[in-house]
């Protein structure tokens, strides 16, 4: 795509989430839809305050920040997004995205929410705005029908099932939670003393 200016226009993936803490299935997530898109690179978007039910147990933002920036320093496609984390308070996906817009207006924007986050998008916040600013990627998940009134790009991944959830509850009971997140991520989990 081309801007008015004739650049060439970026595709950038957004990924937004609480990452509380990230795990595998976000980095398989947002390294599948890039490469499936042919994106230029994902950016994963944490949040300040969670804006739904898991917020009482969200640990403060620069802990889940530093955990992120581990989790993909090894992966040039993926990249860190902090203006919901700089602004603080809770944020609505619309104001995030036209500032993003306006700051980078060579940039073509993705963004990413699983399947069964779709049959939400009505109660969005000014969502026919929103899908004037982003294309919305809907991961497709097992037991949601990828339909959607809205314009949706979809896209097929095999079936991961990881939550930060279960993270959080495997390591307050001591279990092992190898191999479901990366082991930078496991040792500074362990060496900060979270989710204990």
């Amino acid at each position: 795509m081309i801007s008015s200016n004739n650049k060439v226009k970026h595709k950038i993936g957004i990924f937004g989430g609480t990452f509380n803490p990230i795990h595998n299935e976000h980095l398989f997530i947002a390294d599948q839809v890039c490469d499936s898109l042919n994106l230029d690179q994902v950016y994963l978007m944490p949040d300040y305050i969670p804006p739904h039910v898991d917020k009482k147990y969200a640990i403060d933002a620069n802990l889940r920040v530093d955990m992120i920036k581990l989790a993909i320093q090894d992966n040039d496609k993926l990249a860190l997004e902090l203006s919901e984390v700089n602004r603080k308070g809770t944020s609505y996906t619309y104001d995030t995205m036209l500032n993003l817009c306006n700051q980078n207006p060579n940039n073509d924007y993705y963004f990413i929410i699983g399947g069964d986050m779709v049959d939400y998008l009505p109660k969005w916040h000014r969502i026919d705005e929103l899908f004037q600013l982003v294309h919305f990627v809907g991961v497709k998940r097992k037991n949601y029908i990828p339909e959607s009134d809205y314009p949706v790009i979809w896209v097929d991944l095999p079936d991961i099932d990881i939550s930060s959830t279960m993270i959080r509850n495997k390591i307050s009971c001591n279990e092992s939670v190898r191999y479901l997140i990366p082991d930078k991520v496991n040792c500074y989990i362990k060496e900060h003393s979270i989710y204990r």
